[in-house]
């Protein structure tokens, strides 16, 4: 690697890192409001876990999507895998971005358990291409798979119990 190249991967990483904090902050402005108004008078199951909990997993998460894609950006593999696993990856961020829109922001239950299935469809066919790119790099994506899982479901009995 030559010394030209460092500072322009060095930003490259950083703006890996970075995309995905930007995509959730920008969500969690745009949806705040609604989290003590409208989100906090919904019927919630004794398992929901604490709201206080949200934002530093969702950090923890962001964090894991950016290292993630930055092992990605450094596998020794051909430009068209690597581009074909950052589409994949582009997608599922603007899902997430997606689902807290119509969730929180358009206050939709229903679209928005449509839209988190949508998100953890995403997050595994990220999870298969970055393995095929870099391994450890699917292997970092595994708690925010876990963590959608929870969403899916914490979704689905957040409609179930507000339906009516």
């Amino acid at each position: 690697m030559s010394a030209r190249s460092t500072p322009r991967r060095l930003a490259g990483d950083a703006l890996a890192l970075g995309i995905p904090f930007a995509v959730g902050t920008a969500a969690g402005i745009i949806t705040a409001q609604s989290i003590p108004t409208w989100y906090g008078t919904l019927q919630k199951p004794a398992w929901n876990p604490p709201e206080a909990l949200f934002g530093p997993i969702w950090a923890a998460l962001y964090l894991l999507m950016g290292v993630a894609l930055v092992l990605v950006r450094h596998a020794p593999v051909d430009q068209r895998s690597r581009r074909r696993a950052e589409a994949i990856f582009g997608l599922q961020l603007a899902l997430n971005f997606a689902w807290t829109m119509i969730f929180f922001g358009g206050r939709s239950i229903s679209a928005g358990l449509v839209a988190v299935v949508l998100l953890w469809a995403s997050v595994v066919a990220t999870i298969r291409e970055f393995g095929r790119v870099r391994r450890s790099a699917a292997l970092v994506l595994l708690p925010y798979l876990a963590w959608v899982t929870l969403a899916v479901v914490l979704n689905a009995e957040i409609w179930r119990l507000n339906a009516g």
